[in-house]
């Protein structure tokens, strides 16, 4: 696929393309150029800053089919004693952002041959997870990082999955990174945000990095990125459905709902697939002031919140824990909506050695399988299917060797 000139301005964080030079300033969006037309300008006013440059059409080095944005953490998770949680003043079953007496702790957990180390953060997950079940080189990850052995870690994780790391790097900032402390059945998680809360859009808009954008078919992104840079979810939605791509969302946790109800809605119109739990299903709806605690109810009325792109139906995916799996589909056009309940794939509760990281895994088998264009009920089955695989590993992982989806 040729990556096509666009024009870029600051009018909004959006990206729109309309027809010919002269509308595309008037109207202070971004065009698709005539054939053969090979410069661009593009300007960011909100950053102050303006560049034009020649970039001629040019074949990515590599296309990925599915683009993963996030808060990338490393993941380190060891065994420890009750003794070291009481060294830094930790609970054996809690989580909690880093103070400064608790940084330390990451770098004595590298030091430790039984540390299991693992590109983490939530969208991470399902970035490594999805690969996991798709063909070599299909998935791409983005978010950043700090420039330390932490950032070095992260790439090695991803390369060993296969995933490919496009990180902005904010040398400034330490590298995002979380802790798991297990004594027992327990576990006590420091998570220090660092660098991963620097993200901005401008990384994904440079050419080398925008290539991947317009490579890829699907596109995952966490909730959580709404605290960090939404602009660089609005220009994924925006390509997206301008595109006809897909473009998935996760709720990723209750709060971001209540206290990032503005963002998440103006990111809604470009949700074709949005995913959650039933706690934030709810939070959604108390939020939103739907009035209700019923889940069919409330997939319901995100399924027909207006949409940007009405050529593709929208699919909201509410999992339980143990409890069936609910998914509406709606006809945005017709304003119907079709509603499924599917069962979970039972585990033996004495097979279950961590349930951390399951719903990332869930999201990363059913978007595997959109990836794959699979009907919903496979795609489901995938989903569960690779849930219950990582729900029998420590932390958020994966069998090795590899296992195959039959």
């Amino acid at each position: 696929m040729l990556i096509r000139s666009r024009i870029w301005t600051a009018a909004s964080s959006e990206m729109r393309p309309v027809e010919g030079l002269i509308k595309a300033f008037c109207r202070r969006r971004f065009i698709n150029p005539r054939p053969g037309r090979r410069s661009f300008s593009y300007k960011v006013a909100t950053q102050q800053w303006a560049m034009s440059t020649a970039m001629p059409d040019f074949q990515p080095e590599q296309q990925f089919d599915l683009l993963v944005l996030g808060n990338p953490l490393l993941d380190l998770q060891a065994e420890v004693s009750q003794e070291y949680l009481k060294k830094y003043g930790l609970n054996s079953n809690d989580a909690i952002l880093a103070d400064t007496k608790h940084m330390s702790i990451y770098e004595e957990l590298l030091k430790l041959n039984e540390t299991h180390v693992l590109a983490g953060g939530a969208a991470q997950n399902t970035a490594r997870g999805a690969q996991y079940m798709l063909p070599e080189n299909s998935v791409v990850y983005f978010g950043c990082v700090g420039e330390d052995q932490f950032a070095d870690k992260l790439r090695v994780e991803n390369k060993k999955a296969g995933v490919e790391s496009r990180y902005m790097v904010q040398p400034e900032v330490a590298t995002g990174k979380c802790a798991a402390l297990i004594t027992g059945k327990n576990r006590s998680l420091v998570t220090d945000l660092g660098a991963a809360n620097h993200y901005k859009v401008d990384h994904l808009r440079q050419p080398e990095n925008w290539q991947y954008v317009a490579g890829a078919n699907v596109f995952y992104v966490e909730g959580f990125h709404l605290t960090v840079c939404p602009d660089a979810m609005h220009a994924l939605g925006h390509y997206a459905a301008d595109e006809d791509k897909t473009y998935c969302m996760n709720l990723s946790a209750p709060f971001l709902a209540e206290e990032y109800k503005e963002a998440m809605d103006a990111n809604s119109k470009y949700w074709d697939v949005l995913m959650g739990n039933e706690t934030e299903a709810l939070a959604y709806a108390k939020s939103h002031d739907l009035d209700t605690e019923d889940l069919e109810q409330i997939a319901k009325h995100i399924a027909l919140l207006p949409k940007m792109n009405t050529s593709r139906q929208r699919t909201v995916v509410f999992t339980q824990g143990t409890e069936a799996t609910l998914v509406a589909v709606a006809d945005i056009v017709r304003k119907t909506v079709d509603l499924k309940w599917y069962p979970i794939h039972k585990i033996p509760p004495d097979e279950v050695r961590d349930s951390n990281g399951a719903g990332d895994a869930f999201a990363a088998g059913f978007i595997a399988g959109l990836v794959q264009d699979k009907d919903i009920d496979t795609a489901i089955d995938m989903g569960q299917w690779l849930a219950k695989l990582s729900l029998q590993e420590l932390g958020p992982s994966y069998p090795s060797p590899k296992k195959t989806y039959r």
